[in-house]
């Protein structure tokens, strides 16, 4: 289901007209649907419902306690990579015995918390870490859940940025030494060996590299169960595919018709941590058109979402959907390609920064000062890697429901910059 649709001259989002919010939030805007992101939660959840899994919505992927209300509303759990974010997921009113702690840098302080609020498990990712953990819960007189997040060495053939599963990676262990770390676990009184752990990257819009670390997963669950390993959780991640274009990424259950074969062969709990593939196509960006001009043989839309408000196109050239709210030209079904009634245009902010832009050559037809434009799949990785950058509040946002909606972040301010300086 697409929430986001053309409605005669308008963008809607559900029943509400994306040109009214505009006027009365402002922009940029990021405006989000509520339908959309319980429909994906639960695509996912219907999917895997053959093993009965623990779906931990990555809580980096969009972090705004009213979504993560939502969610956990839906049953989701949460996979957390900080202690900010689990102060969140708790504030969310979730249930944090099924929540995970993942990322390479945990501290001492973020353990603690962890293991206060009784998470389901660590996702171990050095052996300098596993040593961390053992020492806090000795401290606290308890015992530790960890899973070994072992590096699978499986190309997902996805962005070199948000690749994680390949050798050299900064995340997991060699999955080679999965038996020496094993026993290690087993001979610390503090720590428990759960499961494993593998994430190999993100988006994947194939199957393939999901089957190869499920047999990995197999394989190693069997290892470990004959050398008296109590291991009863594959982790296998998240990263499913986004269609950012139109119709690349594969649907949920194409993921779990690979997956489930080999959980249900291991005989293993699974948890998953999508993130993207839940919120991505559930928000939009919204912004104003500046100023156009002609330079150098180009044409420049310059408009007033920037790199500070969504930053993945500079960071990762990355692809959104862009056309205007109120088009005069239907949206075509090809958005890179040429387009009848329009011409290419460098789509930028007013950041100073030549990266500074959300499309390049991309055509689009005419527009005004005061003009509204929309960035499509923009709920995650959009808000969450956002600045201050040029001293430049952040938008607003707010979310849909129906014909209903509220504002569920207000409007930074100038003062609101500088509130946490003056000391």
């Amino acid at each position: 289901m697409d929430p986001f649709e053309y409605r005669g001259e308008q963008l809607y989002c559900e029943d509400v007209s994306v040109s009214q919010l505009a006027e009365e939030f402002g922009t940029p805007l990021w405006v989000y649907s509520q339908a959309k992101l319980v429909h994906e939660f639960q695509a996912i959840r219907d999917a895997f419902a053959a093993v009965d899994p623990v779906i931990c919505y990555s809580v980096k992927a969009n972090s705004n306690l009213s979504l993560l209300k939502i969610l956990n509303e839906q049953g989701s759990s949460f996979d957390v990579v900080s202690g900010g974010e689990l102060y969140r997921v708790r504030e969310a009113g979730a249930d944090t015995t099924r929540v995970v702690f993942a990322g390479v840098g945990k501290t001492d302080a973020e353990i603690r918390l962890a293991l206060e609020n009784n998470i389901l498990m660590f996702n171990v990712e050095s052996e300098a870490e596993l040593v961390a953990i053992s020492a806090v819960a000795a401290e606290l007189g308890v015992v530790a859940p960890v899973a070994l997040r072992l590096n699978p060495d499986i190309d997902a053939k996805t962005h070199a940025k948000t690749t994680t599963g390949k050798k050299g990676n900064k995340f997991g262990m060699d999955i080679e030494r999965h038996n020496a770390l094993a026993d290690k676990v087993l001979a610390d009184s503090h720590l428990e060996l759960r499961g494993i752990h593998m994430h190999l990257g993100s988006p994947i819009n194939t199957t393939e590299p999901y089957e190869k670390a499920a047999q990995k997963a197999f394989d190693v669950v069997t290892e470990l169960r004959a050398k008296g390993h109590k291991t009863n959780w594959v982790n296998l991640g998240g990263g499913f595919g986004l269609n950012y274009r139109g119709n690349e990424a594969p649907p949920a259950k194409t993921y779990a018709d690979v997956i489930i074969p080999w959980i249900q062969k291991a005989e293993c709990r699974l948890a998953l941590e999508p993130g993207r593939s839940i919120a991505g196509n559930a928000g939009i960006l919204v912004s104003q058109v500046i100023y156009t001009k002609r330079e150098g043989g180009k044409l420049f839309i310059i408009q007033d979402a920037a790199m500070n408000d969504l930053v993945r196109p500079a960071m990762y050239d990355s692809f959104h959907r862009i056309w205007p709210v109120r088009p005069g030209v239907a949206a075509p079904a090809d958005f890179e390609a040429e387009i009848a009634g329009c011409e290419p245009a460098d789509v930028v902010g007013p950041v100073c920064e030549s990266g500074d832009y959300l499309a390049k050559n991309r055509w689009l037809p005419e527009v005004h000062r005061g003009d509204l434009l929309c960035t499509f799949s923009a709920g995650a990785y959009g808000t969450v890697m956002s600045s201050n950058y040029n001293s430049r509040p952040r938008g607003a946002e707010v979310l849909v429901n129906g014909g209903e909606y509220r504002i569920i972040r207000r409007r930074e301010t100038y003062d609101d910059l500088i509130a946490h300086e003056r000391v």
